[in-house]
This record gives structure tokens, C-alpha cells and sequence, in this order.
């Protein structure tokens, strides 16, 4: 590694060890490499601007159902995080048609949460609505449009399951309201994260490579980030939840992450998984080759934060707070959006992500 500062020390900056246990990963995998030249052309372009900032007020974000009441949100929220994976698939994808326009992946989740709402009039926020809900009430809530029958939302039994265990958890130990275990991280993101994946096992995103732990926890940490970012707007109209040490959570290692990350040279995969990924198999989930991924996108979102840091932040505009993995994170998301020059993203069939 010939860039200063790009390197896997975490600098005692890893409460939940997220980075750490990447580092394991990455120092003895063959799947691929990690191109610190290339985190910093990015970060260069990133800082001049060549990158338009996420659209936090665009018509997709009107989807989140920012209107409920604060108690009910939170649950909400939760409901659409126990939901928020595995969208990939072949063509027709699942599709949720919702005021005219048709959404896909996560987009297709939020709209199919809001049609429940605003349409339905299901009760998305009573714990014990999830707890009792049945396979055919999930396939009508997620029901899709130019899809056959036998093809609902990708892995819909393991999706009603998370909604199950959400309530009862929810009605075991925290009196129905996620309000109450909000109250116990204490106004902290990486407590919340913590106290999510103690008590809700389906959030429990961790590997085992070479004897070691090696934990993700993507849903749990965009939970946070989520929160932080989209909690319902108070009498001074500004959304949002001061949640303390958001800065110490990482990248939400995903698929659509990694493949902007390879498109922008910064994963590099072997030659072997380029053509793995290209040929559209499926990886297996805690292979070598997937969580080498899921790492390298730890930490070439790492690296980036660093550079931009160290760098000033991102040169279009004064900075106010340093730039953190979820800034990251969701600008390459949404990049990803835009699927010019994108080779395919590798597949992996999980909960986790």
C-alpha cells in the first residue's frame, strides 16, 4: 500500500469490530485486492464535486412514512429494516406499482409499506399484528405487479419470520414499543446497534473465517443511520435524531455497494470471481469470495472516509461535520442506482443483506 494512511489499523475507532474483523478477512483472502491509488482518485472527484449528493428530498424518499407519529414510526422503521433484503433477481423482478409509477428493490419495499398504510389500512406498527402475521397477509402486503404468482418477493417465508420474531420481541421484552429499547441505547448508535442484535437474532449479521468472528450487522447499523436520518420532524420541521457516535459505524456491506466500488477501481476481484460475479452464480453465504466483498466494502468505504477527511471533506461546500462511512455508504448507493459502465454485483441469498 503506497497511500499514506490507507492502511487496516483501526486506530481503536471499532466498537463493534466490524473493522477488525474485515481486516482478518482481507489480510488472508485471494478473492481480491483493495487499490488505495484508486481510493484516492476517488475521493479527489468526490471532493471536486463530480459526484451529486444523494436526493434526500427526492419523490423516492417521499415513500417513507415520515407522517406517523413518533412512537408508531419507530416501529415502522423497524418493520421496514427486518424487511430490507435480498431484492436481486432475474427478470421480471418484483415490481410494486404504487400512484402510477412502478418501483424495484428497496424503493418497492418502501412503497409496498406505504401502500399498506395509506391503502390497506394495515397496522404496521402493532407488535402484535407482526407477531401473529401469516404467510398469505405478508404475500398481499408485498404483493407485486408483472410477476407470476409462484414468484413473490424473493425469500418471503424468512421475511414473515423476521416480522414475527420483530413482535415478539417487541411484546416479550420491550412492552410492545421500540421506543423502549431506542430509550435504552441511551441516545447512542452504536448502543442501539448493539442492543438490536442481542435481542433480534434475524439481525444478527456475522461470519465465522478461519476460527473468527466476523460480524457485518448491515441491517442493524442502517437501522441507526436510518433513524438518525429520517425520524419523523418535530415543531421546528427538522427531521431526524441526534444519536451520538453515528461516526463509528461502518459501511452497510451489501451488493450494491461492492459493484460500485469495482467499477470505481477500488475492489479489485480475482480474475476467477470477476467471472463468477459476470456469469451470475451464486455465491454461497460466509464463502470466501462473499465475505471478501462484504469486507472490501468495509473498508474501501473506510478508506474514503479517511481520505476525504484528511482532505478537508468533499471541497463543494464548507464543512461542518466530518464525512462518515454512512455518507459514504449512501452515495454509492445511489450511484449504484445509475447502472452505466456497472458490471454485474455478485449474488448471495440471505437475510443479512
Amino acid at each position: 500500500m503506497n497511500e499514506p494512511g490507507l492502511d487496516f489499523s483501526t486506530g481503536g475507532g471499532d466498537p463493534l469490530g466490524i473493522l477488525a474483523g474485515s481486516a482478518h478477512v482481507l489480510g488472508s483472502t485471494t478473492a481480491l485486492t483493495l487499490d488505495p491509488g484508486a481510493v484516492s482518485v476517488f475521493a479527489a472527484r468526490y471532493a471536486g464535486g463530480s459526484f451529486p449528493p444523494p436526493d434526500h428530498d427526492g419523490p423516492e424518499e417521499a415513500l417513507h412514512c415520515r407522517f406517523l407519529p413518533p412512537g408508531r414510526f419507530l416501529n415502522y422503521l423497524l418493520v421496514l429494516e427486518a424487511l430490507n433484503f435480498s431484492f436481486w433477481d432475474d427478470e421480471p423482478r418484483w415490481r410494486v406499482d404504487w400512484e402510477g409509477r412502478q418501483y424495484d428493490g428497496y424503493w418497492a419495499l418502501a412503497a409496498a409499506l406505504r401502500r399498506a398504510l395509506v391503502h390497506d389500512g394495515i397496522p404496521l406498527w402493532d407488535a402484535r399484528w407482526m407477531a401473529e402475521l401469516e404467510n398469505a397477509d405478508a404475500a398481499r402486503l408485498l404483493r407485486g405487479c408483472g410477476r407470476p404468482g409462484e414468484r413473490p418477493v424473493p425469500m418471503l417465508e424468512q421475511r414473515v419470520e423476521n416480522l414475527r420474531e420483530a413482535g415478539r420481541v417487541l411484546l416479550q421484552n420491550f412492552a410492545g414499543e421500540f421506543a423502549v429499547l431506542l430509550e435504552a441505547a441511551g441516545g447512542n448508535a452504536v448502543n442501539l446497534v448493539r442492543l438490536v442484535v442481542e435481542h433480534f437474532p434475524s439481525f444478527r449479521d456475522e461470519a465465522v473465517w478461519n476460527g473468527r468472528p466476523v460480524p457485518f450487522h448491515k441491517r442493524a447499523q442502517i437501522l441507526a443511520a436510518d433513524l438518525a436520518r429520517l425520524y419523523p420532524a418535530g415543531p421546528d420541521d427538522q427531521g431526524g435524531l441526534r444519536l451520538a457516535d453515528l461516526d463509528q459505524l461502518t459501511a452497510f456491506a451489501d451488493y450494491k455497494v461492492p459493484q460500485v466500488l469495482c467499477r470505481e477501481g477500488i475492489i479489485v476481484p480475482s480474475e476467477q470471481l470477476r467471472g463468477r460475479m459476470d456469469a451470475g452464480e451464486e455465491l454461497a453465504p460466509g464463502c470466501e469470495e462473499e465475505l471478501a466483498l462484504r469486507a472490501g466494502t468495509v473498508w474501501g468505504c473506510e478508506w474514503i472516509v479517511r481520505a476525504l477527511n484528511k482532505s478537508g471533506g468533499t471541497g463543494t461546500a464548507p464543512v461542518t461535520a466530518p464525512v462518515t462511512a454512512a455518507d459514504v455508504d449512501h452515495l454509492l448507493w445511489c450511484a449504484g442506482q445509475d447502472k452505466s459502465g456497472l458490471r454485474p454485483y455478485h449474488r448471495t441469498r440471505t437475510i443479512y443483506y
